[in-house]
C-alpha cells in the first residue's frame, strides 16, 4: 500500500486537487529561485507582492525572489481558470552566514566568509550603518552603470 502511494504522489494521482496543489518554498532575503509548475500557467498572483515577486520565464517555469521578511502565498491559475498551485512562500535571513553586532541600540549586520565579513544592511540595522553601506553600494552601482553606457556608446 505504501509503495502505491508514494507510486501515485509521484504521478501527482493520489490526492484530491485542492491538497495537491498546496506546496511550500522557503527563501532568502534578496535571493532567486525557480519553481515548475505541475501544469501550464494563465494567471500567477502573489498575496503580498512587498514579501516575493514572481518573474514567469515560460508558461510552467518562474523565479521567485524573496524581497522582505514575512510569509506570504502564490496562486497560479491555469488558462481554464482552474487552480494549479497555491506555494506558502516564507522569506528569511541567510543562516550561518550572518553575524549581527549589537552595540548598545545600534546593530549592524554582516555577511561573512571564512575569510572576512562585510557588511550587509538588513531591515533594522542602525541608521548610521545603513546610509553608509547603501551610499557604498549606490556609488558602486552608479560607476557601474557609466561604464556599461561607456561601453555601450563605443559600439
Amino acid at each position: 500500500m505504501r509503495r502505491q502511494l508514494f507510486a501515485a504522489l509521484a504521478l501527482g494521482l493520489a490526492l484530491p486537487a485542492s491538497s495537491a496543489l498546496a506546496d511550500t518554498l522557503a527563501l532568502t532575503l534578496d535571493e532567486v529561485q525557480t519553481i515548475t509548475f505541475p501544469r501550464i500557467v494563465g494567471t500567477v498572483n502573489v498575496g503580498n507582492p512587498a514579501i516575493a515577486d514572481i518573474t514567469m520565464i515560460d508558461a510552467r517555469r518562474a523565479f521567485i525572489q524573496g524581497k522582505a521578511y514575512g510569509t506570504t502565498n502564490i496562486i497560479a491559475l491555469g488558462k481554464d481558470g482552474e487552480p494549479v498551485s497555491n506555494t506558502q512562500v516564507s522569506v528569511f535571513s541567510r543562516q550561518g552566514s550572518t553575524v549581527t553586532l549589537q552595540r548598545g541600540t545600534q546593530r549592524t549586520t554582516y555577511n561573512c566568509t571564512a575569510a572576512r565579513c562585510e557588511v550587509a544592511p538588513q531591515p533594522g540595522d542602525g541608521k548610521d550603518a545603513f546610509e553608509t553601506a547603501s551610499g557604498q553600494f549606490n556609488s558602486h552601482q552608479e560607476a557601474a552603470r557609466r561604464a556599461a553606457g561607456a561601453e555601450s556608446n563605443s559600439e
